[in-house]
């Protein structure tokens, strides 16, 4: 098989299809839906393909024959029947400024008037999106096609500004309303974006849409499969290893095969190293910010349990971190139990990629010494290579003194046990190193156990008024939480680490092989 061109940041269907470039066939998914519903609603994280596979939608609706050939749906559509579209996009433009929403709606509305030959008859947004409806499916004799894209970002790009983001709400609720509206005149509908706000907060007047997003028939509809990188994209393979492919990039799971995130794909197919590509793509400083004000403790964001409503509830007064987590692709399902009919999820991060980048990011928050903190990662990198545990525990009494003493009374710590495991995860995790923590025994709970270099480190963390007592390193003998790792047959370390309240530092580092 030869090489093709790759698509990066390609999202239009017909240039794909006709330059030459790979493309993973999702029209099967398409023409499912049209013959099994009308009005539908996906959520899936940024370049995840989203804008692609609505402009796939719009090809199909048009009735591009050409540009379907050999591909599934192309024996099962009636090409001759010509849908008229109209699609949205709120992507182009950033939203955080009063009048942008109603700018860029006015001037998209402008734009399909004008394509469709519809005299603008009205002022507000809702009503000459009915007129439009109304005039195309009449000129057309045929139903319309609505496609809305990233129908979220003018709520999203105001996060920080609540009252706007408020507004911008509201101004969409009511414009989305109108769909339910004129629902005889629409053949079809999507929208799509990256949040799932609540039904009653932004779809009250729109109940009749179908929520895609957790349907194990559609969990691939974005992303690769194991089975597209194996053979469509097979001639890219040569010269990468497979399983680190895998490690790095798959992982995202909407009850259905886990896929790959296609950026990272496409961008490692290009530049042949692994990096964090999607990460760089978007700094989660809102994700940071939301973390740091739960005071959710960075060890606890590795698994998380939520239901079925919890993944749902996201909206502008009522945040919560797993919801936002899970839906901006930072978290994703790792399996699922039901339970009396009641469905829940054990969430966690998808890959390698998320794993270590967000753990830096965090990292960075916790630090606030960007400078120190990677010469800090580089250096435990190596004592740990070194089994240097002199090293280690200056290394570790380095971090805390590291951050600045105003980061404490800015934050109000309440839980300095947790505070303190969440820097010496993080420093691990930022390096993408095999970390467990809460690591489940028959006696207990371990702290933090890393897995490294064909050795095993079993942490155990306390807070202490004055001086060290050495019960960390005593708990972790009396409740022999070594003896789960023994049939590794590899070295043991157990690891007391104990921290002052008094002066915010490690005064106690006791380490015994077994």
């Amino acid at each position: 098989m030869s090489r093709k061109k790759l698509p990066i940041g390609i999202q239009t269907f017909s240039e794909i299809r006709q330059g030459g470039y790979y493309y993973v066939d999702k029209t099967s998914l398409a023409l499912d839906m049209v013959e099994n519903g009308k009005h539908y609603f996906l959520s899936r994280p940024r370049r995840f393909g989203k804008s692609l596979f609505l402009d796939t939608l719009k090809e199909i609706f048009e009735g591009n024959e050409a540009l379907f050939e050999g591909l599934a749906i192309h024996d099962k559509w009636d090409w001759s029947v010509k849908y008229p579209v109209l699609r949205f996009s709120f992507g182009r433009k950033n939203y955080n400024q009063q009048q942008s929403l109603a700018e860029s709606l006015n001037q998209q509305l402008s734009r399909l008037e004008q394509t469709f030959d519809v005299k603008r008859q009205f002022d507000d947004a809702g009503s000459r999106f009915a007129d439009l409806m109304d005039n195309v499916s009449s000129k057309a004799k045929l139903p319309v096609v609505v496609l809305i894209d990233e129908y979220d970002k003018p709520i999203l790009d105001a996060i920080s500004s609540p009252e706007l983001a408020k507004e911008n709400r509201d101004f969409l609720r009511g414009f989305y309303s109108t769909i339910k509206d004129y629902d005889s005149h629409i053949k079809f509908t999507l929208l799509t974006g990256v949040s799932k706000f609540s039904k009653v907060s932004l779809f009250s007047g729109l109940n009749n849409l179908t929520d895609i997003t957790l349907d194990p028939r559609y969990s691939t509809i974005c992303g690769y499969t194991d089975h597209d990188i194996d053979t469509i994209f097979a001639p890219e393979l040569t010269g990468l290893d497979r399983e680190q492919v895998k490690e790095w990039y798959n992982g995202y799971n909407w009850l259905g095969g886990s896929v790959y995130n296609p950026f990272d794909v496409l961008q490692l197919f290009d530049r042949r190293e692994f990096k964090n590509y999607w990460f760089e793509t978007g700094t989660p400083t809102f994700l940071i910010d939301l973390i740091s004000t739960q005071k959710v403790p960075t060890p606890n964001l590795s698994s998380r349990n939520s239901d079925d409503a919890l993944l749902s509830s996201f909206d502008l007064e009522n945040m919560p971190i797993e919801a936002v987590m899970f839906q901006t692709g930072y978290l994703t399902i790792k399996d699922s139990t039901d339970l009396g009919g009641n469905r829940f999820y054990r969430l966690g991060y998808p890959n390698k990629e998320v794993y270590q980048s967000l753990n830096n990011s965090l990292l960075q928050y916790l630090v606030q010494n960007t400078e120190t903190q990677v010469t800090q990662r580089m250096s435990l990198y190596t004592l740990l290579l070194e089994n240097d545990f002199d090293g280690l525990k200056q290394l570790f009494h380095s971090f805390f003194a590291s951050i600045p003493h105003h980061w404490y009374s800015n934050n109000k710590i309440q839980n300095y046990e947790g505070f303190y495991a969440s820097v010496f995860y993080s420093y691990f995790a930022a390096l993408g190193l095999d970390v467990t923590v809460e690591d489940c025994t028959n006696v207990g709970r371990i702290d933090m156990t890393l897995k490294f270099n064909s050795q095993v480190y079993i942490f155990e963390f306390k807070v202490v008024e004055l001086a060290p007592d050495g019960n960390a390193l005593q708990q972790i003998k009396d409740k022999g939480y070594a003896d789960k790792y023994r049939a590794l047959k590899q070295p043991i370390y157990m690891v007391g680490v104990e921290f002052s309240k008094d002066s915010r530092n490690v005064i106690g580092f006791e380490v015994e092989q077994t």
